[in-house]
């Protein structure tokens, strides 16, 4: 069993503090004693132990430089830590979870899974109809005009546009249902 030291027996803020000195010691005690508690909370956001990982060492850089400013009566540095380490995880989740919203992937994605006319009058209309359908679809939410698009034209499931967004079922319904909703909206709009 290795030996304690002083710096493994400091408070929490003392340790803070050491880590805003510089101290190699104090540093390596400050992971040591919440290295735990912050993988397991990192890791219970993403679901994703490599994830977590880079979420880690994310938080430990970001309480170092933030360490000297600090403040024990606003909250523990466990608590402080920890809000620190549930903001790097959703932003990590929500880098990883986005999918490229411009305008160029929707309209990849309809002209994918819209089939090419047989005949030149019939492709004339065919692209004049796919280009209303994807101002409308720019007209909505990206995520919302997505699961239309996947739904509607390529036949996906509702399971199927929550797999394939990373998305629970329920929102990938909900996306489906409002987008359509929204699409409706702006064709009633344009028909008056």
């Amino acid at each position: 069993m290795a030996p304690v030291s002083r710096a493994d027996r400091a408070d929490d803020a003392a340790l803070l503090a050491g880590l805003a000195l510089d101290d190699p010691a104090v540093s390596a005690a400050f992971v040591r004693r919440f290295q735990g508690a912050v993988f397991g909370m990192a890791v219970g956001i993403t679901r994703d132990p490599a994830l977590a990982e880079d979420v880690c060492q994310e938080v430990f850089v970001k309480a170092w430089s933030a360490a000297a400013g600090y403040d024990v009566r606003r909250a523990s540095v466990l608590t402080w830590l920890l809000t620190i380490t549930r903001n790097a995880a959703i932003d990590a989740v929500r880098a990883r979870r986005s999918t490229p919203t411009d305008d160029l992937i929707l309209d990849q994605l309809v002209q994918d899974t819209t089939a090419q006319a047989p005949d030149l009058q019939e492709s004339a209309v065919h692209r004049l109809e796919t280009e209303q359908a994807v101002r409308r679809l720019h007209s909505i939410a990206p995520e919302q005009a997505r699961a239309v698009v996947l739904a509607v034209l390529a036949g996906c499931t509702a399971a199927e546009v929550a797999e394939r967004e990373s998305i629970p079922l329920g929102t990938a319904k909900t996306r489906i249902r409002t987008g359509l909703r929204r699409l409706r909206a702006t064709m009633e709009t344009t028909h008056e």
